[in-house]
């Protein structure tokens, strides 16, 4: 007989050349406590931009757990971001390919529920993930659109009247921005608007000396992500943003906006940053329209921070 067959009741068989094996250890982890780079080596597993700095920036943000295998590699990641003591944010839930099919996102999530019980929650789910968190009682909300490209500034049309006078923001316009922001997506984000600030340049319209909306852009993937972008109508959306596609002319320029039609995502598509892709925002606990302020007129965010941050 061979010596690389076996004999089983009278019958050779031939050892299959690989041999897999499910079963495997895995432990939970800060993420504070993982080094960049295999942060990173885990987002460029699953073809997600951020940059080892995307990483850092968002570890000093938020908090966050990662799923280590026996010999410390990274194979599984969820991070979320307190705003008060009632509401968070959750993002970068990433499992290599090896887990996929494992579980392992639920068993993330889990742990981060453990981590912040009885918050309402927010996050913006791929397609692929969408049916895990409806597994978690998570609810749709609105669509995202994931708009980028190679910036420009359209040539067609003429700029839209502008409600006041647009320039540059500093650190003495948090406040403003603060409220604005609070008042836009219901939840006062007060560290997380400044954390911003120290990494963008921000454009802001002003009637007199009231900030009325703006914009911040920042370095982030490819390129420069802008956001968040809170305004009270198309038209100041675009008066705040233009700047921003004028200062990035030529280069990688990515938006993520709710919205799928009007003034606002016209610009945003002849400004050279069409529909790449989409995410759906869901919630558990509270939703969207829950947190919505009342009056005639009310700010309204035009681009999210980023897909994490809401």
């Amino acid at each position: 007989m061979s010596p690389v067959t076996q004999s089983f009741r009278g019958k050779e068989l031939k050892p299959s050349e690989s041999l897999k094996i499910d079963a495997f250890s895995v432990r939970i982890a800060d993420i504070k406590g993982v080094e960049l780079d295999r942060l990173h080596a885990l987002s460029l597993s699953v073809g997600w931009p951020h940059r080892a700095e995307d990483w850092q920036f968002l570890r000093e943000t938020g908090q966050g757990l990662v799923a280590l295998d026996e010999i410390g590699r990274v194979l599984g990641s969820a991070m979320w971001f307190g705003h008060g003591a009632s509401f968070a944010t959750v993002g970068m839930v990433i499992t290599s390919p090896r887990l996929q099919t494992l579980g392992a996102a639920q068993w993330l999530m889990k742990r981060v529920f453990d981590n912040i019980p009885g918050r309402d929650l927010r996050l913006n789910a791929t397609r692929a993930a969408r049916r895990l968190y409806l597994s978690l009682d998570f609810h749709p909300e609105k669509t995202v659109y994931q708009c980028q490209g190679s910036a420009r500034v359209p040539t067609a049309g003429s700029p839209t009247e502008e409600r006041g006078d647009v320039r540059t923001l500093d650190a003495s316009d948090i406040p403003a921005a603060v409220a604005l922001d609070a008042a836009a997506f219901g939840v006062r984000r007060t560290a997380l608007i400044e954390k911003l600030f120290a990494h963008s340049l921000g454009y802001g319209l002003f009637d007199g000396n009231k900030l009325t909306a703006f914009a911040l852009c920042r370095p982030f993937g490819r390129g420069h992500v802008v956001g968040p972008v809170v305004a009270e109508s198309d038209a100041d959306a675009v008066a705040i943003v233009r700047p921003h596609v004028a200062d990035h002319s030529g280069t990688f320029l990515r938006v993520d906006t709710h919205m799928d039609s009007g003034e606002f995502a016209a610009f945003l598509s002849h400004a050279g940053m069409p529909v790449f892709d989409t995410v759906l925002t869901m919630s558990m606990g509270k939703r969207i329209s829950d947190f919505a302020a009342g009056g005639p007129v009310m700010p309204k965010t035009y681009a999210l921070a980023s897909q994490t941050l809401g």
